[in-house]
Formats: structure tokens, C-alpha cells, sequence
């Protein structure tokens, strides 16, 4: 169900439905949902497997079919949309690119005064929930109210995972325990996907975390995982990171998106 999709669709998904995500087929779409987590606009969406990408009307009527109640539209395309039609319904096409490796970044230094540990208590997860929380104040790209509630959901399925062993988060600290960097890995079998890197405004260009992915790297080979995912907006600063890090730039994974429409 799941193989032909592009790498960073994959392992999302396959993540997911760890946490209690599911999905159902329906011949030329799937329909994910997500009901831990009825805010998580990517956790609630159809997935097109086949057929017209740039049928916009028919595939926006599936979603408020299957959706009713969603203020938001997000619907994952299997290859690259022309994009006119849905510029014309109010939604946006996002591009993101897989990025692969198949063995461990070269370890950098860690930068003087920070020190390196595993998130574990509620301590270190409430640092991670403020950081998300104030880096979405910094962009205003979710609603404050809303944002809160979904990170809350995340949170308690990230550590779900930490718990079951299926998962790892670190962070960079300093010296007064404040968190300055922080990211995750979720252990797939094959393959380990890292989650939601995050550097604190003030503590950004340290290589804190390039130091990170190395550290995540090690800890999934450690477990006998064959390659490392990881994703990135296309054309970004982070993509860029990444491959000077030594991941291989791979397939583009294209969707269509709005908050609200």
C-alpha cells in the first residue's frame, strides 16, 4: 500500500501508524486519519495514489467527504502537479525532498559549554514543547491556540515511542540545563527516519545540530537500521545541512495544503 510512495510519505506514514494513525485504501487514494490528534493537519488527510493531480475539485471533494468537520485542506500528490487549478482553489503546492544515507555522518565537535544527552523527563519534553511552541510565535505559521493543542498530542506520542524503545530524542544543553538543540529518530526496521530538528533562536550556527545527526546516526545503526530519512523543504538551508553532512538529495514529494480554506 505504502511502496510507491516517495520516501519522506513513506516513513511518515509508517511512523504514524505507530502512534495509533490509520490509513484505508480506497483504489486511487488513501484516506489517513489520525483521532489522538484531530488538530495534526498532516496526521488527517487523503494521499493520491492515482489519477489527475491537477483535478483539484474532485480531490478536494473527497477530502470534505471524508472530512466534514476540517477547517484545513491537505492532500498528498504522488508526482509533480501543474499547480494552476489549485492556486485557483486557495491551496499552495509544497515540495519536500527526501534525503538518504547509509552510513553515519562524520562526528563534528560539540561546541564548547553545551553537553549532550537523551530527552527523558518531563523537564527536557516541556523545553522541546516550549521550543516548538516558540519557534511557531517566531513564524505565526499556526494558530497559537491550535498549535498548543497539537503539540500536546505530539509530545505524548513521541514519548509513547521513546517508552516502547522504538525511538530516540536528544538534545544539546547548556551549562544552566536550558535545552538549545534538540531532534529525533524513529527506529522502522530497515530504515530510521529523523524527526522535527530544532536549534533555539540564540543558540543557532553552533553546529549544535550537525552534532546531533551524528549522534541520532549512531543509535540507529547501533539497532541494525540499513539506511537513514531525513526531510527537508526543497532548496532549503536545512537540505543543504544535510547533504553537507553526507545524505544523498532523493525523490521530491509534492501536496497541496491551506490552514483554512
Amino acid at each position: 500500500m505504502l511502496k510507491h510512495l516517495p520516501s519522506s510519505t513513506r516513513t511518515d506514514l509508517r511512523i504514524a501508524v505507530l502512534t495509533g494513525t490509520t490509513i484505508e485504501a480506497r483504489g486511487d487514494h488513501l484516506v489517513v486519519r489520525t483521532p489522538t490528534n484531530p488538530v495534526y493537519h498532516w496526521g488527517n488527510f487523503v494521499q493520491v495514489v492515482s489519477g489527475d493531480v491537477d483535478d483539484s475539485a474532485h480531490w478536494l471533494q473527497v477530502f470534505e467527504a471524508e472530512f466534514p468537520q476540517a477547517a484545513h485542506r491537505a492532500i498528498g500528490l504522488p508526482r509533480r502537479p501543474e499547480g494552476a487549478s489549485w492556486a485557483r482553489d486557495g491551496l499552495k503546492i509544497e515540495v519536500a525532498e527526501s534525503l538518504t544515507c547509509r552510513m553515519a555522518p562524520a562526528v563534528t565537535p560539540l561546541a564548547q559549554g553545551y553537553a549532550v544527552r537523551p530527552l527523558l523527563s518531563d523537564l527536557d519534553w516541556g523545553a522541546r514543547t516550549a521550543g516548538e511552541l516558540a519557534e511557531n510565535d517566531l513564524t505565526g505559521e499556526y494558530p497559537a491556540d491550535e498549535y498548543r493543542s497539537f503539540m500536546a498530542n505530539q509530545v505524548a506520542a513521541r514519548r509513547d515511542l521513546v517508552d516502547r524503545q522504538q525511538a530516540a530524542w536528544f538534545g544539546a544543553f547548556t551549562p544552566e540545563g536550558a535545552l538549545a538543540a534538540s531532534l529525533g529518530i524513529v527506529d522502522l526496521g530497515d530504515c530510521a527516519r529523523y524527526q522535527s530538528v530544532l536549534t533555539a533562536v540564540g543558540h543557532r550556527r553552533r553546529g549544535l545540530a550537525r552534532h546531533l545527526l551524528s549522534v541520532a546516526a549512531e543509535w540507529g545503526f547501533d539497532r541494525g537500521v540499513e539506511e537513514l530519512v531525513i526531510v527537508a523543504e526543497a532548496d532549503s538551508a536545512a537540505g543543504r545541512l544535510y547533504t553537507r553532512a553526507g545524505f544523498a538529495p532523493g525523490a521530491l514529494d509534492y501536496s497541496a495544503y491551506t490552514q483554512a480554506l
